[in-house]
């Protein structure tokens, strides 16, 4: 059975249902290099994340079409794979052939589409550092030579990520002698008053913020939105969260956040109002059966919403778990289409920028959003008796054209009533 070889045409895969373009970042294998199926190609930088692109074949790097830098839409060909002296034009312009003799039919690979993966790390071959585009990227900032954390990565399979990078920082920046930072110190006295470094830049506008752009403009003018803000006591909360969250750590290796806690009290919320769980569509309002949270987490240039699937079945050790998992592959830019995929409902937190109160803007094609505030110890009056309490405002958004504010305040009310009472969001159900 005969076989007629024709190079691989390499394109841009589609990394998530949103993604109509992407940024090539870096390309991990040079013009003549030698590549195996499955072995990482190049990173792209989507609508959400940073992420590695595996080789569709094995063969030689014959021509890189879209270079590092360029933004190129879904299924366009970025480069060609093949057998070393082949025409890259006739590649390009290669078509299967048809069969031509029933007695001898002809295999021809189809054009493959690059898949996406969970990076996995490989013994480091070639000189090539096995890193995290984030920490890559902290590297760069930091002025760090990455090569010398080799072998070192606390990542995956020994994977460099961007916590190792900023130890490393710190542990060099710390063995500075006091002789040098006496001397450092010195010399950076000026002598004449200094003129003011410049600020002014300019930024491109990278496919992420593109796309946070886009997405909160088109909601902010579309769904007419309305906030609600609830003032509510957490001190009981805190004061839970401290008996509970050294067991939980030493029983299941996580400590819940208190972000964790809030999940749990939006997502079981929804059970008593599940209008709260819905999406606008032509053929009418759709209520979600799953109650899936998203999770708004803010990285270098964006804004990503990895999702909390099924948390309102899951014990708080599980949300925690999912959250702190999601939240590092955010931050170094591992994150997968399906992390993303599917939310329901969405939490954002500004509470550790000492925000008081803000107007969430909804995640499109959900119709609410709960926005969470810092706790303030203050005076509060409890059982006619003043009392300091820690108090935190929950600001929900919803919208208008899927529920009225009788609803809103009712699923805000519950969401305050289970903060308030915390002890019903560890009930086995």
């Amino acid at each position: 059975m005969g076989v007629i070889e024709v190079a691989t045409n390499v394109i841009l895969p589609m990394l998530g249902q949103t993604m109509e373009e992407g940024t090539i970042t870096k390309w991990l294998k040079r013009e003549g290099e030698s590549v195996q199926k499955g072995e990482p190609l190049l990173e792209v930088m989507t609508d959400k994340a940073n992420m590695e692109v595996e080789s569709p074949a094995s063969g030689i790097l014959l021509k890189i079409l879209a270079p590092e830098n360029a933004t190129v839409p879904v299924k366009e060909i970025i480069a060609i794979i093949g057998e070393a002296g082949e025409s890259v034009d006739e590649a390009v312009g290669a078509e299967p052939k048809a069969e031509t003799a029933p007695q001898e039919k002809l295999e021809i690979p189809a054009q493959s589409v690059p898949q996406l993966k969970v990076p996995v790390v490989q013994p480091e071959e070639s000189g090539r550092i096995f890193a995290s585009p984030r920490a890559k990227m902290t590297a760069a900032e930091l002025g760090i030579d990455i090569s010398l954390l080799a072998g070192k990565g606390s990542g995956p399979g020994g994977r460099i990520v961007e916590r190792d990078v900023l130890d490393y920082a710190e542990k060099s920046t710390a063995v500075e002698s006091k002789t040098e930072r006496k001397i450092e110190t010195e010399s950076a006295i000026p002598k004449t008053p200094a003129k003011r470094q410049p600020i002014g830049k300019k930024i491109p506008i990278t496919p992420m913020r593109k796309s946070v752009a886009d997405s909160v403009s088109a909601s902010a003018h579309t769904a007419p939105h309305v906030t609600l803000v609830s003032e509510t006591d957490v001190t009981n909360l805190i004061a839970l969260r401290k008996q509970v969250a050294d067991e939980i750590e030493r029983t299941h290796g996580v400590k819940p956040s208190f972000t964790a806690f809030v999940i749990k009290a939006a997502a079981l919320a929804i059970l008593d109002n599940p209008i709260i769980n819905s999406s606008l569509t032509e053929d009418g309002i759709i209520i979600h059966d799953e109650i899936n949270i998203g999770v708004a987490v803010a990285i270098e240039g964006g804004l990503v919403v990895p999702v909390i699937k099924q948390a309102d079945v899951k014990p708080i050790y599980k949300i925690a778990q999912d959250m702190e998992s999601l939240v590092e592959k955010a931050r170094e830019g591992t994150l997968l289409p399906d992390d993303m995929h599917g939310g329901t409902f969405s939490v954002t937190s500004l509470s550790s920028y000492g925000v008081d109160m803000f107007n969430p803007i909804i995640n499109p094609p959900q119709s609410a959003i709960l926005g969470v505030c810092r706790s303030v110890e203050k005076p509060a009056v409890v059982n006619g008796e003043i009392t300091i309490r820690s108090m935190m405002n929950l600001c929900l958004s919803f919208d208008h054209r899927v529920l009225d504010g009788a609803p809103a305040a009712q699923y805000l009310s519950r969401v305050k009533e289970l903060l308030e009472n915390p002890y019903l969001l560890i009930l086995e159900r």
